[in-house]
């Protein structure tokens, strides 16, 4: 398993797919079958971090070059460690090179594509991140022997683009266990001052999450007066939530960004909003969207293809055509969902339902079918 990208500056849902998808798969490990992990040069103590985070692991192979350099070396075919045997890469970062799977069939390379972000929206990534995206998916075109990904609507779309043909498989994310409310819950509320009703949005602060629509959405008459929390680490493209509140014409207090919090934390966070609210311009699966219907609390998402997907009939969906008029869109959809009571008691039921169609050991039983079938 290439699990790298948990030790990312900022690992997003990538990383936390790559830590949970990883533990089910030592999990549920056939009999004579064991993991190992494969990561790029990181101080000693991240090594310890990542043993920590992944009982079982069978061992650690460390690259003698850095997550950057490893990440040029794979995308110019310097395949370097665990080029031969049984890989599952969790994103396109993975040691792709020409083989003859007839010949040596234990040798065999399967990457993840998360969405096709760089070619729908490139503007909501960096520059450097859609060239090294599309350059790693042409490798994967040549060299990969199956391509996972999270939805059936990425598959359409990566078909655009790419004949995979009948390499691609879909297997999607699932809820931690770890996403639970701890008894001290009324301790952890109170430690974060939270309202007794409020607004709810998690994810990578940056472009196409649909942070800025979002706070403009609050500004809008519509709009239901109640406070909104951004969960989730910083992310690139200088989006700056406290000069969104004053463009928008905002009081300060009125959006409040958390960072990152514990599992615990969260699950109190979602557990307690009057609705979490997910406006992604562009997305491949939206595991948060999962998590919020995991608790029974009602959501909204836009109508980005996968979101849609995902929450099936549980969510409220807002489109996103017409960017001026999506702030209003969310505005309303956000005053009916936390202002007329049937329809949030009934998603809530919906979205425990929905929620329970997703785990984390189905989704392990299915790559090792994969690996099995490959």
């Amino acid at each position: 398993m290439v699990v790298d990208q948990i030790l990312a500056p900022v690992p997003g849902g990538i990383g936390r797919y790559t830590e949970e998808i990883t533990r089910a798969l030592i999990r549920t490990a056939p009999s004579g079958c064991t993991v190992e992990g494969v990561v790029a040069a990181h101080p000693q103590a991240d090594y310890d971090r990542l043993n920590d985070c992944l009982p079982g692991l069978s061992h650690l192979t460390k690259t003698l070059v850095g997550r950057r350099e490893l990440s040029v070396a794979w995308q110019t075919g310097m395949v370097g460690p665990s080029g031969r045997g049984m890989v599952h890469a969790t994103s396109l970062m993975a040691p792709l090179r020409r083989h003859d799977r007839q010949l040596d069939p234990s040798t065999q390379t399967v990457v993840t594509i998360h969405d096709t972000v760089p070619w729908t929206n490139p503007e909501t990534l960096t520059p450097r991140g859609v060239s090294w995206h599309k350059a790693m998916t042409k490798r994967a075109h040549k060299y990969a022997d199956a391509v996972v990904v999270p939805t059936h609507a990425v598959a359409r779309d990566l078909g655009e683009w790419f004949d995979f043909g009948d390499r691609i498989r879909v297997i999607g994310g699932a809820v931690s266990d770890a996403l639970a409310v701890p008894d001290d819950a009324d301790e952890v509320a109170d430690a974060f001052d939270l309202p007794e009703r409020y607004l709810l949005s998690v994810g990578t602060v940056e472009p196409r999450k649909g942070i800025e629509p979002l706070i403009q959405a609050l500004a809008h008459p519509d709009a239901p007066d109640l406070p909104l929390l951004i969960v989730g680490p910083e992310g690139w493209g200088d989006v700056h939530v406290a000069d969104i509140v004053e463009k928008a014409g905002l009081a300060p207090d009125r959006v409040r960004t958390l960072g990152f919090v514990s599992d615990s934390q969260i699950a109190v966070l979602y557990q307690r909003a009057a609705a979490f609210v997910f406006p992604s311009l562009a997305e491949g699966f939206g595991l948060p969207v999962v998590e919020a219907l995991s608790f029974g609390t009602p959501t909204i998402v836009s109508d980005a293809p996968a979101l849609v997907e995902v929450a099936a009939d549980a969510a409220v969906v807002v489109p996103r055509d017409d960017p001026e008029g999506y702030p209003e869109r969310l505005a309303q959809a956000m005053f009916q969902v936390v202002n007329d009571l049937e329809l949030s008691s009934r998603l809530g039921i919906a979205g425990l339902d929905r929620a329970r169609a997703f785990s984390w050991t189905d989704s392990a039983d299915k790559v090792w079918q994969l690996h099995a079938d490959l």
